[in-house]
């Protein structure tokens, strides 16, 4: 695969950092590439402000603040890296409560994407510090508990402040003593729950996928509950997956809802993420079974629930404000003076249902 310019650029930045001056030409052996294209990413970066640039050569920068002088309790100048799995969905908000809240600051914030590949989270954060940032904000791409054991104790080992965002740590592991903000999606299930037993339906399905830390903790939550209501599950998970990914998978569950319906099994669901459960909604009216008529739905995200055909309840986890309280906390990090001993802070967030049609309720009954 062909190497791009950010990846090229990243690669540059930490040979200049390691050696902390370099010649332009060492630099285009070193990349591989001709020196024109070498000499042209050194005065891309410097333009930036991320190399200095004299007579051929490249240094690391000075930073003012370097001998102790300390920084203004806004932050103002400092770079500070965000690493996301996608800039999309869910996780767009959560960069842009990042981004105001660096503004804010007077801090910049730069950022790398994963692409939900977890093998890459530590060189692209790694990218992240050789182009300047003094702290990082990191959400890592796992997948599920897997990943995070092959691809996560690194975090704890990083030479700058670490903030984990929407993560969670195994207890006592290395990662358990990083800072983190993350939405409390345990409590998210729990309001929907109660939000569909109060409107006098059975103990509501729950229809998810299982191939994202939300996603797990999602099902986690619905078992606790489940405990915690003092009722018992009408059967089994139903497994979602992308309609787009797998058809037949996504057939498969469609009709598992269907049956649990017609059967009387049940007459409420909780469906993750927003895009299965429209797509599971306008399926299952093909089917002949109707939300909210014969079917109360709540869908888990909403990012685009309020758009379907027949506007969702949703549970909303506050995805702007963990971005921004985790930009926030890092800022905190890296202003304060350093024989401070701040102790780390895991803060969880709880989400909120918005209620509109799909669940039976009259809009704005549900609690907030």
């Amino acid at each position: 695969m062909r190497e791009s310019s950010v990846e090229r650029h990243d690669r540059l930045l930490a040979l200049v950092r390691e050696r902390g001056t370099a010649r332009v030409s060492d630099l285009a052996v070193l990349l591989g590439v001709s020196p024109v294209t070498a000499r042209r990413d050194v005065e891309a970066l410097a333009a930036r402000g991320l190399l200095d640039r004299v007579h051929g050569q490249v240094s690391w920068p000075e930073r003012p603040a370097a001998e102790g002088a300390g920084r203004p309790a806004a932050g103002e100048g400092l770079v500070l890296g965000l690493l996301a799995p996608s800039a999309t969905y869910y996780f767009a908000e959560v960069i842009r409560g990042a981004h105001e809240a660096a503004a804010r600051a007077g801090a910049r914030l730069i950022l790398r994407i994963s692409d939900y590949r977890p093998e890459e989270d530590r060189a692209r954060t790694e990218g992240l510090l050789a182009a300047g940032a003094e702290g990082v904000l990191v959400a890592p791409g796992w997948r599920g508990p897997e990943d995070r054991l092959s691809y996560g104790d690194w975090l704890a080992e990083l030479p700058v402040p670490a903030v984990l965002l929407e993560r969670r740590a195994d207890p006592g592991s290395p990662l358990d003593g990083l800072d983190r903000v993350a939405s409390d999606h345990g409590h998210g299930v729990l309001l929907a729950l109660r939000h569909l037993l109060d409107l006098g339906h059975r103990t509501p399905l729950l229809v998810a996928r299982g191939d994202s830390p939300t996603a797990l903790a999602v099902r986690a939550g619905y078992a606790e509950a489940l405990r915690a209501l003092g009722v018992e599950a009408p059967g089994p998970v139903i497994e979602s997956v992308p309609a787009d990914q797998n058809p037949e998978g996504f057939e498969r569950a469609v009709r598992a809802l269907h049956e649990a319906v017609t059967s009387g099994l049940a007459s409420a669901a909780l469906v993750h993420n927003d895009v299965d459960a429209i797509e599971i909604v306008q399926r299952l009216a093909e089917l002949g079974v109707k939300v909210p008529e014969d079917l109360a739905l709540i869908a888990y995200d909403d990012e685009v629930a309020a758009l379907a055909d027949i506007p969702l309840t949703a549970v909303a986890p506050p995805k702007r404000q963990v971005g921004r309280h985790a930009t926030e906390l890092l800022v905190e990090r890296l202003t304060q003076a350093p024989d401070e001993e701040a102790a780390r802070r895991h803060l969880s967030l709880l989400p909120r249902l918005r209620v509109r049609s799909s669940c039976g309720a009259t809009a704005g009954t549900g609690p907030a």
